[in-house]
């Protein structure tokens, strides 16, 4: 991520999880004590990002978040609790925006329990998710692009099929003016690793697709409208 965002003129924020407050070090995504904008996970993570971002002088209209499992869960979340700071919303191996209120909940989710429907957020969002991931199941993927954009999609979808180190599936949701606001990778024999990731770093595929790349072109066509 560091090598596209210097390649397209981004700067990245990496917040880190204390281990007093998760002991795995993963974000708290499936608690409801830390799905509101004012407490807990949610309210740490988008204080420190407009913190930088004022002392970075980056447009407020150009903030964007992404994840990869937890912290795509985590992404999902702050997509749907801050439509005010983010612009568009980047999930890989995640879940939607409260799949889960508690521990039991959420492992349920990440097993592929169903989401209950709610009102789609319209957030721009873009997945990657490999179908052969074990940790958090597929369905999850699809999850995350109805709760941004209801069952229906937006007006239409495109779909394409392509080869970049695995094979992988594109759908593209299309609104009436023709902008396509989501898009929603399946990486054919993908695990549960960031597409085209490092082969120093963890959890990291360094076959394509590379998520990296893709997230930052989707993040580069879009500003945040919503005030």
């Amino acid at each position: 991520m560091n090598a596209a965002a210097e390649r397209h003129g981004f700067a990245v924020l990496y917040p880190a999880q204390s281990p007093r407050h998760n002991a795995q070090q993963c974000w708290n995504w499936f608690d409801s004590a830390h799905q509101s904008r004012s407490t807990g996970d949610p309210a740490r993570i988008n204080s420190l990002a407009l913190r930088v971002s004022r002392e970075l002088a980056i447009d407020a209209d150009r903030t964007y978040i992404a994840g990869l499992s937890a912290g795509g869960a985590m992404a999902a979340l702050l997509g749907e609790l801050f439509p005010d700071v983010y612009a568009a919303v980047g999930v890989h191996s995640g879940l939607a925006a409260l799949a889960g209120a508690d521990l039991s909940s959420g492992l349920a989710a990440m097993r592929g329990a169903k989401r209950a429907s709610s009102t789609p957020t319209g957030m721009p969002t873009i997945v990657f998710h490999g179908d052969q991931d074990i940790i958090v199941h597929p369905i999850n993927g699809s999850q995350v692009m109805e709760a941004a954009f209801g069952p229906e999609g937006v007006h239409s979808t495109r779909q394409h099929v392509g080869h970049e180190g695995r094979g992988y599936t594109r759908r593209e949701y299309v609104g009436a003016d023709e902008v396509v606001y989501g898009e929603h990778w399946v990486v054919h024999d993908g695990g549960h690793a960031w597409s085209g990731g490092s082969k120093a770093g963890s959890y990291a595929d360094p076959l394509g697709p590379d998520a990296s790349e893709e997230m930052l072109r989707f993040f580069g066509q879009r500003r945040r409208t919503t005030r």
